[in-house]
């Protein structure tokens, strides 16, 4: 199958990728879009069509279009099968016969049917869509401008088309007793009762169904990669490609090849052509973590997207159209670093369309212990046990502790207690809380209660810049030694704050 391609292992890596998200998608429609784009991207053309027979199997009609780098709206519109049309496609369908046509300058071929722009099309491929029992059920088309020899992809688009047939095939015979309006973003993995946890929810269901991008703001471990993929599982796009790429994991040339993709030759190593994650997400939604990481230079690219939705890849003269909804999350206060010129001013007004502040553990009254009862029952599934309980004692070292690392610190706290009870309840010693609970200020006087508060305010303020004492001297508007003076009175280590923050 792989026998006439440039990199056989890199080509199979990609279709088994548009093979998975071909499973994921929720119905036909977003099927047969999926297998436009997939023919795309394996054939390196640039336009791709579905054909499928009607009921009656004497119309050929188009399911699906690919071109100008995007799925292209269907009208409709249907192509006869009466042996008088386009032969090439009646070809295919009638005769169970690949089309591969390496240079249609000579004019002998009919390709009206094609999207017409000027340039002609010089190189097309047809390849037969069959079901379960080899029968003909359409046709999945690339077709190239430039004259290329595309027979080789001929397996592979066989298969692709096969197996769309039969997803596609799976979703019309699954018809639901009742249609659901569509799902809440609350129920997507947000778990909490509280009072800054229903705010956060009720945000969220007011952005999901709109264009908008959203900025996800808050401590680390405060689950703003649960909140993005609530938005997209919520949102119109949930049966397209989800993906998340951290701005701080790589340095700049290469986070830049990975969200813009490259041309072979580019630079010293790239001996082919990739797609970046905007193209992979195309459809979708991409999360864009840590976002206040970014390289300027690279910030400067991504503003370009935002406004004006296409991308030029690396090595590339020319700019495509991409539809990718952007989520943006970060842990630092952006607008200390714009005032610190490590951020684009222009950039975060852009970013910033829909603001949403996830609360820390510690802001969210009682969701403590609603979380540590789901984590505890996923930790039993995933090990195979029967269910525990939490006691008394295990809830109120809960309840009572301060959580520095947020919902990411209490999970594998619960996991690794789940881990050591060997009974059927879990107590208090099973926790191994890095620090003393916060003390009870009924007990208190007055310098240990001002103390209590001004020891929130500092290691509030140091989460929130993962740990720099020169960014939060700033934000406090006090002097670094000052901070360093009160850090030190108040027993704080910066390093533990820097290491719940990583």
């Amino acid at each position: 199958m792989f026998a006439h391609v440039a990199d056989p292992l890199a080509y199979a890596e990609s279709l088994l990728q548009h093979f998975a998200s071909v499973a994921r998608a929720v119905d036909g429609t977003a099927v047969a879009g999926l297998c436009a784009r997939a023919a795309a991207q394996l054939s390196g053309c640039e336009l791709s069509q579905l054909y499928v027979l009607d009921a009656t199997r004497k119309r050929l009609e188009l399911a699906a279009e690919w071109f100008q780098g995007q799925v292209q709206p269907v009208h409709a519109k249907g192509l006869a099968v009466d042996y008088t049309g386009d032969q090439l496609l009646q070809f295919s369908v009638c005769q169970n016969r690949v089309v591969s046509i390496d240079d249609l300058k000579d004019g002998l071929h009919d390709t009206r049917f094609l999207p017409s722009q000027g340039v002609p099309w010089r190189a097309l491929l047809c390849a037969p869509l069959l079901n379960a029992q080899q029968a003909v059920e359409g046709v999945l088309l690339v077709a190239s401008r430039e004259p290329i020899e595309l027979s080789g992809h001929a397996p592979s688009l066989g298969a692709l088309g096969a197996f769309v047939w039969g997803q596609i095939r799976l979703r019309q015979q699954r018809v639901p007793a009742v249609m659901p309006s569509g799902p809440k973003a609350s129920s997507a993995g947000l778990i909490g009762n509280s009072t800054a946890m229903r705010q956060t929810s009720y945000l969220i269901n007011k952005v999901v169904y709109s264009a908008y991008t959203v900025l996800l703001l808050g401590e680390t471990g405060t689950g703003k990669e649960v909140v993005a993929r609530a938005i997209h599982d919520g949102g119109p796009r949930r049966a397209q490609p989800f993906i998340v790429q951290n701005c701080a994991a790589f340095p700049a040339d290469l986070l830049e090849s990975e969200l813009f993709g490259y041309r072979k030759g580019a630079f010293t190593g790239a001996d082919r052509d990739r797609i970046g994650l905007f193209d992979s997400a195309n459809g979708g939604t991409l999360l864009l973590d840590e976002i206040g990481d970014m390289p300027l230079a690279l910030q400067a690219k991504l503003l370009r997207v935002l406004q004006e939705g296409e991308i030029r890849p690396l090595g590339s003269n020319d700019t495509h159209k991409i539809d990718v909804r952007i989520i943006a999350a970060t842990h630092r206060d952006l607008t200390v670093l714009v005032g610190q010129g490590l951020f684009r001013e222009d950039l975060y007004y852009r970013l910033a369309q829909f603001p949403i502040a996830l609360p820390a553990l510690r802001q969210r009254e009682g969701d403590i212990l609603d979380l540590a009862r789901h984590f505890a029952t996923h930790a039993c599934a995933f090990l195979q046990r029967k269910p525990v309980l939490l006691s008394d004692g295990a809830l109120s070292q809960l309840a009572n502790y301060a959580f520095p690392g947020n919902v990411r610190e209490l999970k594998g706290l619960v996991e690794r207690a789940v881990l050591l009870c060997d009974g059927d309840e879990l107590h208090a010693e099973h926790f191994a809380l890095p620090c003393d609970p916060r003390p009870d200020p009924v007990n208190l006087n007055l310098r240990e209660r001002m103390e209590q508060v001004e020891r929130g305010l500092l290691l509030d303020c140091l989460r929130k810049n993962a740990g720099n004492q020169t960014r939060a001297a700033h934000e406090l508007g006090v002097a670094r030694r000052t901070l360093l003076y009160r850090l030190d009175r108040l027993n704080i280590n910066v390093d533990d704050i820097k290491r719940w923050a990583s």
